[in-house]
């Protein structure tokens, strides 16, 4: 039998992007999901997929995306928590701006979606002991912030390169933007965090094993526009080392590996928005026709049951070995 692999695509608006990047005008909530979404699902459905959407509680909380919301929960898609503000310095809120920040996340995605998160990942990679502690005690059952690379200071560095207008003050708060070199070290493999008398799941997005550099769907494509032949290497190598390593993957999605840059012109400086959108959206439908060979591919939720289901039954075996 195959093992399992989770899909999960993180809904950053041309907003949220704007924003992190510097850019004026994401103020007024510029969407691009009433393109985004429809396609997404469309090319979801001819490929039989069944994904985990992390949405930001700003978007469901305007009612000009509550159409194109309800889209994904009616298409039987599960519903994440992506925060409301989509600010990646989760990390400098105290408990009680997290918990405001994740009860108008909850009541937004309900109202929009009719249904209510049960797993958390945080823009930008952020996450800090108390983002944990206040997920514990919501209920949470899974977490997916954690990407384990060592090459998040250089990611960082292009960003800024790429927001030349930006304030050192704001640059302050996108210090830890995608993380640090030390996460390179991290697991690749899900394990638990430990909150008091309470237990969370983590699922790390998943890296190359042992080299740790980025194997998202986004960084992919973005190979692509320099060699195919290579980018398709890359990628099948990689699922090769994860079953090699025993390692269950979970592969990324964002917004843009279904957008090219004539449908969002302020965010053309992004990698590979220069390709066509018949060219893109053929080289992502190979990444997930290999993906699906590979594994069973599912939402996060499944994939956080399955590794509580695995755990329970490894704790009977060592009880009847006792």
């Amino acid at each position: 039998m195959k093992k399992i692999a989770s899909l999960s695509l993180d809904l950053d608006n041309k907003w949220s992007y704007m924003k992190t990047h510097g850019d004026a005008g994401w103020e007024s909530y510029p969407s691009y999901l009433d393109v985004c979404i429809p396609r997404v699902l469309e090319f979801l459905k001819e490929r039989d997929l069944q994904i985990t959407f992390f949405i930001v509680g700003q978007d469901a909380a305007l009612e000009k995306n509550h159409e194109s919301l309800a889209m994904i929960s009616k298409a039987g898609h599960e519903i994440a928590n992506h925060s409301f503000k989509h600010e990646p310095w989760l990390h400098l809120y105290s408990k009680e701006e997290l918990v405001e920040e994740f009860q108008k996340t909850e009541d937004a995605l309900q109202e929009a979606t009719g249904k209510l998160p049960k797993g958390f990942r945080g823009p930008g990679y952020s996450l800090s002991p108390t983002v944990l502690e206040v997920l514990a005690e919501r209920g949470y059952e899974y977490d997916c912030s954690t990407l384990p690379t060592y090459i998040a200071p250089i990611a960082r560095a292009y960003y800024f390169f790429k927001s030349p207008e930006m304030s050192e003050e704001e640059k302050e708060k996108r210090k830890k933007l995608f993380g640090k070199f030390s996460d390179g070290f991290q697991s690749l493999k899900p394990y638990k965090w430990q909150i008091g008398e309470r237990e969370l799941t983590e699922i790390p997005v998943t890296t190359l094993p042992i080299f740790k550099t980025p194997i998202h769907a986004s960084y992919v494509v973005y190979l692509s526009t320099f060699s195919k032949f290579a980018a398709r290497s890359y990628w099948k190598t990689s699922l090769k080392m994860c079953k090699m390593f025993d390692v269950q993957p979970s592969l990324l999605l964002h917004p843009l590996d279904f957008l090219s840059g004539e449908d969002a012109e302020e965010l053309k400086f992004f990698p590979a928005m220069n390709l066509g959108i018949e060219e893109k959206l053929e080289f992502v439908s190979d990444i997930l026709e290999v993906y699906a060979k590979e594994f069973e591919v599912v939402d996060m939720r499944t994939h956080a049951n399955s590794i509580q289901q695995k755990e329970v039954k490894s704790r009977k075996m060592e009880e009847l070995t006792v």
